[in-house]
């Protein structure tokens, strides 16, 4: 019987297996190694995409902050020329109430009593004087609420002159002007118009 020796070509096979096995390993090294480097270059791309699209929202943010300053600033502008505007109509408006007022309070003074002062501050007239009797005061108190020009009078300070020799009484009265109630009126009827 012949005998045949088949370790040889065992390990031959074995040898073959080995060295494909390790070229297996070899390929699945380079390939994994070719898709780490794939998957780096597509993150590095995002990365970079990602940084210019933020630099881009920065510029963006700093072009928008200036042209928001620069809209705080006409925004003021505008509120400073409506002030002065407004100012200008009040004036204008006022002109003639200047007229209507010396026209009106010789019209209101009764016989009897003169004035001492009159003294505005905004749309508030205190008229000081003496009377003779406390009735021409009340007279010209009277005189006053029917005016169309002079609002309603709050006498604030009647004193007798006890050292006059002619009996008289100081006075003063505080007086709110007309127009000025009416245009208050206007601009919270304008306020609440602007509210709705």
């Amino acid at each position: 019987m012949a005998r045949i020796n088949l370790l040889p070509w065992r390990a031959e096979l074995r040898k073959e297996k080995q060295k494909e096995f390790l070229s297996f390993i070899a390929f699945a090294a380079i390939f994994g190694l070719l898709v780490m480097y794939l998957f780096h270059m597509y993150m590095e791309s995002q990365i970079s995409t990602q940084l210019e699209r933020n630099k881009y929202i920065k510029d963006q943010t700093v072009i928008v902050e200036k042209k928001i300053k620069e809209i705080a600033i006409l925004d003021e502008k505008r509120e400073q020329l409506k002030t002065r505007m407004e100012l200008i109509q009040r004036l204008q408006h006022s002109r003639p109430e200047v007229v209507h007022l010396f026209d009106e309070i010789p019209k209101v003074v009764p016989e009897g009593l003169h004035l001492t002062s009159i003294k505005r501050n905004g749309n508030l007239l205190t008229i000081t004087g003496k009377a003779e009797a406390s009735t021409r005061i009340t007279s010209f108190l009277r005189n006053i609420d029917k005016s169309k020009w002079l609002g309603v009078p709050d006498l604030s300070d009647i004193q007798a002159d006890e050292k006059s020799p002619v009996p008289s009484h100081d006075f003063t009265v505080t007086v709110k002007l007309k127009s000025s109630e009416i245009d208050e009126d206007k601009k919270k009827k304008n306020k609440r118009k602007g509210k709705k």
